[in-house]
Formats: C-alpha cells, sequence, structure tokens
C-alpha cells in the first residue's frame, strides 16, 4: 500500500502525477513552503520509568481497593498515596533503613492516616447531629461517589427535563407506528 506512506504533500503528488486528481490551488504554495518535519523517533520509544514507579506497583498489589478509593487528581497539588507512600519508602531507605523496614514504616503510616481520616470525619457528622445541622459532605469521598455525585443531576433531569420528555414521547411514538400500536406504554 504504498499510497499510504508519505505527507500530505507527498501524497497529493503522487495523487496529481498519476491522473487520480485535479491539481489543487494550494499545491504549489506548499511546494514552495512545504510544512515542517519533525524527527521520528528510531525504533520504539522508551517508557519512562521513576524511582518509586516499584513501590507504587507494590502498593496497589497491597491495597488494590486504593485505585477506586483514592483518585488520582491531574490538577491537584497532593500526590495520590501511592507516590505518597513510594516517596517515603525512597526517603527511608535513604536514612540506611532495610527496604522491608521502610516498607512497613511507609505501610503503617498511611493506614493511620486513612485511619485518622476516617475518624475526623465521624466527629464532624457526630457534632453536625448534635447542633441539628445537615451532615457535612465527606472530606475524603471514593473516587466512585465523587463521579455518582456529578452523574446524579443528569439522572434526576432525565424525568424532569420538557426536552428529553419530548423526545420520549417522539421515540415512543415512533416505536408504536413501527410496531403497531396494540397497548399503552
Amino acid at each position: 500500500m504504498s499510497f499510504k506512506k508519505g505527507d500530505l504533500l507527498s501524497r497529493t503528488r503522487k495523487l496529481v502525477k498519476g491522473l487520480a486528481k485535479a491539481q489543487p490551488l494550494w499545491l504549489k504554495a506548499m511546494e514552495q513552503a512545504p510544512p515542517a518535519t519533525f524527527p521520528r523517533a528510531a525504533g520504539k520509544i522508551p517508557t519512562i520509568t521513576l524511582p518509586e514507579d516499584v513501590y507504587v506497583k507494590k502498593f496497589y498489589k497491597k491495597y488494590p481497593e486504593s485505585k477506586a478509593h483514592d483518585a488520582i487528581k491531574f490538577c491537584a497539588f497532593d500526590p495520590p498515596p501511592s507516590r505518597v507512600f513510594a516517596l517515603r519508602v525512597i526517603e527511608l531507605k535513604e536514612h540506611g533503613v532495610s527496604e522491608q523496614q521502610a516498607m512497613a514504616i511507609a505501610d503503617m503510616e498511611y493506614l493511620t492516616e486513612k485511619k485518622a481520616k476516617k475518624k475526623a470525619y465521624t466527629r464532624l457528622k457526630e457534632i453536625a447531629r448534635l447542633q441539628g445541622k445537615r451532615l457535612p459532605p465527606n472530606p475524603y469521598p471514593s473516587a466512585i461517589k465523587e463521579i455518582q455525585a456529578e452523574e446524579r443531576k443528569y439522572v434526576r433531569d432525565r424525568f424532569f427535563n420538557p426536552k428529553i420528555l419530548e423526545i420520549v414521547k417522539q421515540q415512543k411514538a415512533e416505536a408504536m407506528e413501527k410496531f403497531g400500536g396494540g397497548g399503552d406504554w
């Protein structure tokens, strides 16, 4: 399939030369000032690996539920717990602690932080109940619950939005015409 090789300019030249296409107006201008060509990597592009990636993988092996509960927010300044864990292990290793001990310490710190967050939120709920106020939103929601909260307004919207209700009526009418209206939907 030689016709697929090359850039736009060379492909268009081949088509014009082979009389498969009339010469476009822009061809002469493009031949005089061709677009910039960027160098391509020779062979396979190497993957970028960071020193903490090994420990991030070990963290996710030990806590697979963390992938769903501790969402990675690209716009956030705080790194995800897996990165914090891995960086802590590397920091401890630099201070002369063995790898196993460093992982055990980082693991213990992660679990205590997670428990402290849960305890703080439980206390916030208790205070709100005592004061008779609405419960505060969970400051540490899981990624799944965050996505569901964002989608909730759209799910409810389908029952009350007049435009959506009109589309549903049209689809019902089309279905009745297509399949023969025997019963009421």
